[in-house]
């Protein structure tokens, strides 16, 4: 019997430039692998094989996907056996907290032939540059968007009802918590709820919260509140003691798209675009933050201006896309250079070797 996947994103492309959430996600575990290499030197695939591997033989993973490669993933987490391997190169650079004893290096570049790779060093160059710019272009068209999303947001802001909004949070909390506590320290794991990738905005909300006894979508728009209350639920559940999975948005990392709470069975999530969904299960819950928290008429009376407001967002948006796509076309041209230099025996004999120190792992947990 073969385990579960939950599939997220922990680093992001957002208006703030690529942000990292590792470190939550990483914390506790008592042995990580950080690779290092080049563009394909083979270390997504090192890890997919890891994680088909282990999970054939029903452990339960975590994978870690690359919001500039849909195709790619940048980490393997099995909890189980206190494990992870991640991606240690830039953008998403991870610096060991017990060096040796917990994380280890593993460097793929032992794998490559040097002398193939400085025959291409004005081709290599000249691609990472070009990279490089094509992401600050993307981050630059990101914070444009967050200014004109901000414009947005201050239609509803300003016919906003804040009693109204404190109350229905208050609904909440009382139907989620009533008066349930554990007598434990929460552990909170910070993620996000979907990234912007080379081919839009993507996301993994039907596999998050599959099993879960009830969810809540929030409908409303921007500014009306939406984050506030889930932050609001996140220490609340904190506080009382609740494992927390903290849901960061995708494009403002300083906004929260989505809280589970497995051991209550539920998740509360922003199912707005990009992120749309309505209801599928028959325990699915909508709660409406534009009819309880703003103004009746707002969307009529601001109607030219909002419609003229989220043309220019979508725009930007898009041209945002357009770089990171870029971006992934170079990538694909540099990983060329890099296949051609590898030995990948090597390579497979490098993931051998943390295979086996997994099964060591395993057996000793058995016969603990």
């Amino acid at each position: 019997m073969t385990g579960k996947v939950l599939n997220y994103f922990a680093g992001g492309n957002t208006a703030r430039g690529f942000y990292s959430l590792y470190d939550s996600n990483l914390a506790g575990l008592d042995r990580v692998f950080i690779l290092k290499g080049g563009p394909g030197t083979g270390k997504s695939s090192l890890m997919k094989r890891l994680g088909k591997q282990w999970n054939a033989k029903g452990y339960n993973l975590e994978y870690l996907h690359c919001a500039s490669d849909n195709d790619s993933i940048d980490g393997l987490i099995i909890r189980e056996l206190g494990f992870g391997i991640v991606d240690g190169t830039a953008p998403h650079i991870i610096e060991p907290r017990v060096p040796g004893a917990v994380e280890q290096y593993i460097n793929l570049g032992e794998a490559w032939d040097a002398a193939k790779l400085r025959e291409k060093r004005k081709e290599i160059e000249g691609l990472s540059t070009q990279i490089s710019r094509a992401f600050s272009d993307a981050y630059a068209c990101f914070a444009e968007a967050l200014k004109i999303h901000d414009e947005w947001e201050r239609f509803y802001i300003e016919n906003m009802d804040f009693k109204a909004a404190n109350a229905l949070t208050e609904e909440l909390l009382a139907a989620f918590f009533g008066k349930k506590e554990l007598e434990k320290k929460s552990t909170v794991r910070h993620r996000f709820l979907g990234a912007a990738t080379p081919m839009g905005a993507v996301d993994f909300v039907p596999n998050l919260t599959e099993g879960l006894a009830k969810r809540y979508l929030i409908k409303g728009r921007p500014g009306s509140g939406k984050s506030t209350m889930l932050k609001k639920i996140a220490s609340e559940a904190e506080r009382r003691g609740f494992d927390a999975e903290v849901y960061h948005c995708g494009f403002d990392p300083n906004s929260l798209d989505m809280v589970i709470v497995r051991e209550l069975g539920f998740a509360i999530f922003d199912s707005t675009a990009p992120h749309e969904y309505y209801p599928d299960r028959e325990s699915d819950e909508i709660i409406d933050m534009y009819s309880r928290t703003i103004a009746p008429g707002t969307d009529e009376l601001y109607e030219e201006e909002i419609d003229s407001v989220g043309k220019r967002y979508k725009a930007k948006m898009a041209e945002a896309t357009s770089f990171l796509a870029k971006a992934n076309s170079l990538h694909d041209d540099l990983e060329d250079i890099y296949v051609e230099a590898m030995d990948f025996l090597l390579v497979e004999k490098m993931a051998e070797k943390i295979h086996e120190e997994l099964a060591a792992k395993a057996a000793s947990l058995k016969h603990s």
